[in-house]
Parts: C-alpha cells; structure tokens; sequence
C-alpha cells in the first residue's frame, strides 16, 4: 500500500466521529437539458462528479472511514473537476445567438452546474488531506454566488443599453415544469402596471407611498420595475379601490444583493386591508410576507385581522425559496370568496379555506418591505395585475362555445408564452381531453404598439405558440387545432392606455 495513501486514509479517519454536523442539502441536479450541446455536457459531467464526492462526503459524515480505493476516486475526481472548472467560460460562448428563454435556463444550468463543482473541488481536497471543515446546511446551500447575481441584476441605468432582447425559441423551452400549474388568471381587468410609461427616478404615477420609491432599469433585465423601499410601516399602494369577491392578483419579483448576511425577518408583505391609509387596516385586514433571507428556509407567514381582532390565522406555512426568491419569481395570488391562495413560481405554498372572514370589506391592496440593509439589498417589482375572475373558461368554452383571454402573457414583442400563463392552456387541454369531437380554431391579438404588419405577423407567431404548447406539453393532437392571427385590428379598450393595452392582447379560442 503506497505510503502516501495511509497517511491520507489515517487523516480521514481522525477527522471522523459521530458528533460532526449532518451532511449539507444536496444540491438537486437539473431534471431537463436545455439544448446546447456544450452546455448539457458540462453539467451533466459536472453532477456525475458531484454525485461521487458528495457520496464520499456522506461516508465521512456518517462515520465510515475512507479506503485506498475511495482515496483513488476522489484524486481521479479532483483532476476532472479542475479541467471541468477551466471550460466553463469558454462554455458560455455558445449561448451567442441562442433565444432569451433557453440562455436564462442554461445560465441558472450553469451556474448551479458550478456551484456543485465548488463543492465538489472543496470537499475532494479537504477529504484528501483530512481536514474537512462542515459547515451547516445553510452556508452551504445557497442559489448562486453573489457574484452570480450581482452580473444579472447590477448596473442600473437611465437607458436601454445592452438590455436582453427577445429571439424565437422554441415555445416548449422551460415550460414542462409548469405543465400542471392551476392558477387560472381573472377575466376582467382590474388594474395593470408595467411602468413603460414612467419616468426612470419617477414614483409611479398610478401608485402611492408614505415614504419613496422609484422606477429603474436594468442593463441585462428587461424592462421598467419599481423598487420597492423598506422601512416601518412604509407602504406602496397602488390606485384601486374596489376589489370584488373573486379576483386575482400577480406581479413579477426581482431582488438584488441578498446573501447569507440577510435579515431573517426580511420579507415582503403583501396584504389586503380595509383603508386606503398608511397602516395594515383600520380594523380589518390579511397579510401574507414572503420570506427574502437566505441562509436558511424561512416559512411564508399568513395572518389575518377582522373588527379589531386578531383572526382564526397566525401560522408559518413550510417553503424553502431561497432558489426562488433570487431568480425573478412570478407571484399569483388567487381570493375566491374567503379562500386565498398563493403560488411562487409553478408552486402553490398557500392555500387557506376561510382567510378572508368577512367579504366586502378589504378593497384595497398594499405592499411593504421590512428588514433591508440600506443601500446593499434591494426588492424591486413589475407587471402587477389585478383582475376580476370567478368565470371557469372550461365551462364557458363548452357553453357558449368561446372564450377570450389576455391571460396567456408573452414576452415583449415575441411570441415567447410565459411559463405562469400555463395554467389557463392546461384548462384549454382538460375541455379537449373531455371530448375528443372538439376542434378550436385559435386567434391571436396585439395592442396598437409597432407596425401593423408586424402586429399580425406577431398575433398569428402567438397564436401558434399556444397551439404548440397544447400539442408538445399536453398531447393535443394537432389536426384538432387551427390558428389565426387579428394583430391590432379588433382592439376591446383603449391603446392609449396601460390598462386598455393589456385588454387588447389576447387571446381566443373558437369552437369549429
């Protein structure tokens, strides 16, 4: 036995006793490639790798020492992983010219790719020489580097320089996920906000604070957001002032430079109240905070207040979103009656039967952030809309035979079908499994923004994308299914409007 190895192996050995922390979380290897050659290879070597080192680090853990052959392993491993860690720059090379969806699926790929190849090269080494530091799930199990997030959301801007434009991918890229996701958008347009007709510095002029807030852009994220400013009892109000028994409510979410050094009671707070004042309510309101900090799984806290009285809710509802939380969530709010629930992304973590005790009272929407680091960590928000639902489109699509909707949202300009928009084309495929006899004809529609040739050629891209959605994600037979395009020529409201724009792109289905 070479010389060498008993010494390492006796190293290990000495490390190893039954008081060392747990082992860390595993990180969960992508289930879905994204396309490019170069860059599934690498991640797939890359969690083979990892796959054996975090199995030998699980042996150190438990307490079963380390023979000649495991030592062989990990040197063999540590060799590749160092190779490995070299081609990952020139890797990323290849995404030039590849479309917006599947380069954000394959930089989060590789990222997450690397951060198990930091691991892994770590460990090997620390193993090999009998000096293993543990540390606790929490410090290790982290989304992406600061470093990471910092190239995504840095450098804001006044202009649109080098923001990401949008290219034609292919409609299934990243939406499998979605694939049974059930939040159902309302029908009926409540209020919209994207701030494209805001002023980068400005206040949103459609909202109201006790406090500031303003609107950014981003040199490598799409489009306006406004920064949500924290504070005690600072608030964000946006100008509605009915809300009806059944709605809806979804917003996009972008953080940057939160870490392990986050606040553990940094959180969003998202409540619904019976004042249009700067405070929670004056007698009667619900709040549901969705945790920002990182360095551990925080639960998503709901709580509800009626006539002066704390409520039937006060609980912590399990979610570990830390992934999430820094990889630009979409969140959906669905209140039917007395029943809210709350998705994260393609994930429902809320789902409360009676957290709306009295009907027609909370008319008013507030958003408040607490527990920020002043100048380092940073909440920001887009596309918040609030509609009116209650109207099951699979029941009127067999009734009346059509339906329209301008819930199935695209990327700007594209006819890109974002993922949370899945869960009205998965009612879609239900109404055709039902009956087999069924053949829709679907019919893109555009605001008045860009040319109009462009607008129909972009209405029937769309139209098309969701008629491949049904067939690649949902097993519509496509011979059931034919597609049309309008572009901006059979508007519902007024182009001139936020509100009236996003009425205007839609989308119908027609029984045939």
């Amino acid at each position: 036995m070479n010389f060498t190895k008993i010494i390492l192996a006796f190293c290990v050995i000495l490390i190893i006793s039954p008081t060392l922390n747990a082992q860390t979380k595993k990180i969960k290897r992508p289930k879905n490639r994204v396309g490019v050659t170069s860059v599934d290879n690498f991640v797939q070597e890359s969690f083979d790798l990892y796959d054996k080192v975090y199995k030998y680090d699980g042996y150190a853990a438990s307490g079963q020492s380390l023979d000649d052959d495991d030592i062989d392993v990990l040197e063999e491993a540590l060799d590749e992983m160092s190779s490995l860690s070299e081609s990952a720059p020139d890797i990323l090379n290849d995404l030039d010219g590849v479309g917006v969806l599947k380069q954000g699926k394959a930089t989060l790929q590789m990222n997450k790719a690397k951060k198990a190849l930091k691991y892994s090269i770590k460990t090997a080494k620390e193993l090999l020489l009998g000096q293993r530091e543990r540390k606790t799930e929490n410090e290790d199990n982290n989304s992406k580097s600061d470093e990471d997030l910092d190239d995504e959301v840095s450098n804001i801007e006044n202009n649109n320089d080098d923001t990401i434009k949008n290219a034609n991918t292919n409609v299934s890229d990243g939406l499998e996920v979605y694939s049974k996701y059930d939040f159902v958008p309302g029908d009926k347009p409540i209020f919209f906000d994207d701030f494209t007709n805001d002023f980068i510095g400005d206040l949103p002029s459609k909202w109201n604070t006790n406090g500031s807030g303003n609107i950014v852009k981003f040199n490598k994220v799409e489009d306006n957001w406004f920064e949500l400013k924290a504070g005690y009892r600072l608030f964000a109000i946006p100008d509605i002032n009915q809300l009806p028994e059944d709605y809806t409510i979804e917003f996009d979410l972008l953080t940057s430079g939160l870490s392990n050094q986050t606040s553990s009671g940094t959180r969003l707070f998202i409540i619904l109240s019976d004042a249009n004042t700067f405070t929670q309510g004056e007698s009667s309101y619900v709040s549901i905070s969705i945790p920002l900090g990182q360095y551990a799984p925080f639960d998503i806290d709901a709580y509800n207040f009626f006539d002066n009285q704390n409520g039937m809710i006060n609980s912590g509802l399990s979610a570990d979103i830390r992934d999430e939380i820094k990889n630009q969530p979409h969140i959906a709010i669905s209140v039917t009656k007395k029943r809210y629930r709350l998705w994260v992304n393609e994930v429902k973590y809320v789902d409360i039967p009676r957290f709306i005790e009295k009907l027609n009272i909370l008319n008013y929407l507030k958003f408040h952030v607490y527990g920020l680091a002043d100048g380092e960590e940073r909440v920001f928000i887009k596309n918040v809309k609030v509609a009116e639902g209650g109207i099951d489109l699979r029941r009127k699509l067999m009734s009346e035979g059509k339906i329209s909707t301008n819930g199935i949202l695209f990327n700007s300009g594209s006819a890109n079908i974002q993922p949370q928009s899945l869960g009205i084309v998965r009612q879609i495929s239900q109404v055709l499994m039902q009956d087999n006899s069924i053949k829709l004809n679907i019919v893109g529609h555009t605001d008045s923004d860009g040319p109009d040739d462009s607008n129909l050629k972009l209405s029937k891209d769309r139209a098309e994308a969701v008629k491949n959605a049904l067939v690649s994600i949902y097993n519509i037979s496509s011979d059931r299914l034919t597609t049309n395009g309008k572009g901006e020529t059979e508007p519902v409201a007024d182009n001139g409007t936020a509100d009236g724009k996003a009425q205007n792109r839609r989308v119908e289905f027609i029984k045939i």
